[in-house]
């Protein structure tokens, strides 16, 4: 039997039978690894308040060759989440984060990168990062470390660079090349849009907040990684569609109350 101990990410918790829960989570050496916590949904659980979604952890667990799921021994809490957590939008955004990592991150294959970027996120958003900015920063990281989203820097056809010239996300790519070799086919890409992309590259979340872009920048960066995301993995991340269909119902429910005669309701 092959015991281990590592520093974690929770990324879900699903409950197993009466007693016992299923718990994925991130590590930096040993990647994504599901495992059941035994007796965790037990009132006086050594698990109690330990395992929360997104929170960070110090988690001990044992592996079984040709068991598909490892068996948690321990876990204790390094940092709490919960707080990011205590609205609806937070609960929609941490469910988004962690279905990125869900996703894109291997079981069992290291990724020290993936580790690092959703927990400096998440350590962001705690100290009050803006969450659209934090969201999209960590959007591109993702599809840059897939390797479906280079940094702009120049046309992958042409050399030139795409600051100069443009760029243009032609139909069914997934990335983007400048307004020449593109054609005119596709969703042209604006220059504010292009240095924000830039800026991911060689800024953190901290500095970037510090000097952040237009709103109406961010939402066309949130339309093009979805654009991007969609192509690569042919299916859109279901958590990403609860956003959207709450935030139009929202939209909806705004415009309904808003007065038509000139008097509030």
């Amino acid at each position: 039997m092959n015991i281990q101990t590592a520093e974690a990410l929770v990324l879900d918790v699903m409950d197993l039978h009466d007693h016992d829960r299923i718990v994925s989570f991130l590590t930096r050496r040993q990647g994504k690894k599901r495992g059941v916590a035994q007796g965790a949904r037990r009132k006086f659980s050594r698990f109690g308040g330990q395992i929360q979604p997104l929170g960070k952890i110090r988690v001990t667990w044992s592996e079984k060759p040709g068991r598909e799921l490892v068996k948690i021994s321990s876990a204790e809490l390094i940092r709490p989440a919960e707080s990011l957590q205590a609205d609806l939008e937070g609960l929609l955004l941490s469910a988004y984060l962690r279905d990125h990592m869900l996703e894109f991150a291997q079981e069992d294959e290291p990724d020290d990168h993936l580790f690092r970027l959703l927990d400096s996120t998440v350590e962001s958003l705690l100290v009050g990062v803006d969450r659209a900015l934090a969201t999209r920063y960590f959007e591109v990281w993702v599809l840059r470390l897939a390797g479906v989203f280079p940094a702009p820097y120049g046309c992958p056809e042409c050399g030139q660079s795409l600051l100069a010239t443009g760029a243009i996300l032609p139909p069914l790519a997934d990335g983007l090349v400048c307004r020449q070799c593109g054609g005119d086919a596709g969703e042209i890409i604006s220059a504010e849009v292009l240095e924000f992309l830039l800026r991911v590259g060689g800024e953190n979340l901290q500095q970037m907040s510090l000097n952040p872009p237009r709103v109406a920048t961010l939402e066309k960066v949130d339309k093009l990684c979805a654009a991007i995301r969609r192509r690569f993995l042919q299916h859109e991340l279901k958590s990403y569609q609860v956003i959207r269909e709450t935030l139009e119902g929202l939209e909806r429910v705004s415009a309904q109350d808003r007065p038509t005669d000139g008097r509030a309701r």
